[in-house]
């Protein structure tokens, strides 16, 4: 039997998992609810939610995967006690994968014909109604949301093609640290401009009386799904990079530093943002109009707000792009393992049958958009985003905190002896009820409340 491939280095490693959690949802959603519920009030309890909700659940991920050496869907069989059916949930996360690339690469596609749009000066001169007309026109252009996906695709499937540590973690390793060092750039850039004191005020500043508007419950439970849906849980995305790591380190301490990276990043995206927002007149908005519609406009107006808008959307290409690059790993993993195909095999299948999935999410601004799954003004992405971020993401990772703290499944003293091998800080065993009861109650509330928001 050939040799499992493994990663070269803790550094890509880190860098890779944390590639597969930072992503869109860090920029377009996060400063967003930030301001939404009181700023730095948000902030602290957010930071709490992804002590006592994220780590747990990544660093059982981690465990499944550097004991099992193995993607989700076999590492289940392997671990689980014999005669039990954990494993059901594995081609599950399997094909949570395919439901997110499904529409995350159309969104990829988009921020490429961003950056080359911006490049090219076609938003200069832009006021609001210029720029929602222009995002407009976009998703109504069916072959140029074609071409800039596939191209998308290609280039994700061809980098993991090249290996995994040739390709995946050297591409991975290029990106985040161009993401980072143009993040600061930006987050330069947005200081200097004229109110950007007002914009860090509202972001930093904790805003009692917005908090109380607001509600306390509502703050809560916002940071928990922020929390809990940043770190791409429940899917198996972080247990692939588990099974590719040897045990020399402690896998909380490692959960720890990628958490923190993936928050860096984030709080980075509301310092860009808040005081290009507030220097400029624009309210910030949430979802894909504060990428596609609002910052256009801001650049449009900036001085060398070609250069900078060019950037920005360089940056959100490469941040896209690492998690595309990750769960493309994931995919290409599970053929690996599972059915015996070879790494090039998998890549050139899958690049195939993964553009043509991503048709329905273009087609459904267009051609479906009569279409309208989740009530007026839902389209197909939509209800793709929904079966993953309310369903397929908090079932995995309740499955994953039953399966290891419940003798049923792997058990307590398996996954903490696991996650405890190597140097660095260890799993606290104190949590060990908190995470067998309570944490399992956390989750499902976080799934019924998403439902209850749709249908209600």
């Amino acid at each position: 039997m050939k040799e499992r491939e493994t990663l070269a280095s803790r550094l890509g490693f880190i860098l890779l998992s944390a590639g597969c959690a930072v992503g869109l949802g860090n920029v377009w959603r996060f400063p967003y609810i930030t301001g939404q519920y009181g700023g730095a009030v948000f902030v602290l309890i957010y930071l709490l939610c992804l002590a006592l909700i994220g780590l747990p659940v990544m660093v059982m991920e981690f465990s499944i995967g550097r004991a099992s050496k193995r993607n989700i869907s076999d590492a289940l069989k392997i671990l689980e006690p014999k005669g039990k059916k954990w494993h059901w949930f594995g081609p599950i996360a399997i094909a949570g994968n395919y439901l997110l690339m499904m529409f995350y690469t159309v969104i990829t596609g988009w921020l490429l014909y961003y950056f080359f749009s911006s490049l090219l000066g076609r938003f200069q001169g832009l006021d609001a109604e210029g720029a929602k007309i222009a995002f407009a026109t976009l998703q109504s252009n069916v072959p140029v949301q074609i071409i800039f996906m596939v191209i998308s695709v290609v280039i994700g499937f061809l980098i993991c093609m090249g290996g995994l540590q040739n390709g995946v973690e050297r591409a991975s390793k290029i990106m985040m640290l161009g993401l980072l060092c143009i993040m600061l750039l930006l987050v330069l850039n947005s200081s200097f401009l004229e109110n950007a004191g007002e914009g860090f005020r509202f972001y930093l500043v904790p805003d009692f009386e917005r908090a109380k508007e607001a509600g306390l419950s509502e703050i809560i439970f916002a940071a928990m799904s922020q929390a809990f849906f940043t770190l791409s849980i429940g899917m198996g995305g972080m247990e692939i990079f588990g099974s590719y790591i040897g045990k020399d380190q402690s896998l909380t301490g490692e959960a720890l530093r990628i958490i923190i990276l993936d928050t860096s990043v984030a709080l980075m995206a509301g310092l860009i943002i808040f005081p290009a927002c507030f220097s400029f007149g624009v309210n910030p908005d949430s979802g894909p109009n504060l990428l596609f519609v609002t910052l256009p406009n801001i650049f449009s107006s900036m001085s060398g707000g070609r250069i900078w808008g060019s950037l920005f959307f360089l940056f959100m290409a490469f941040a896209a792009m690492t998690t595309l690059i990750a769960v493309f790993e994931n995919i290409i993993a599970y053929w690996m393992d599972s059915h015996g195909w070879s790494r090039r095999k998998a890549a050139l299948i899958n690049m195939v049958v993964i553009a043509l999935l991503a048709l329905p999410c273009i087609l459904g601004y267009n051609v479906f958009s009569s279409f309208q799954p989740l009530g007026d003004g839902t389209s197909v992405l939509d209800l793709e985003d929904f079966l993953i971020s309310s369903t397929i993401m908090p079932i995995g990772s309740l499955l994953f905190v039953l399966f290891c703290s419940h003798k049923s499944g792997w058990g307590w003293k398996n996954f903490i002896a696991e996650a405890d091998e190597g140097d660095g800080v260890k799993f606290p065993s104190w949590l060990r009820f908190y995470v067998k009861w309570i944490l399992p109650i956390v989750v499902a509330i976080i799934f019924i409340k998403g439902y209850w928001d749709i249908f209600s």
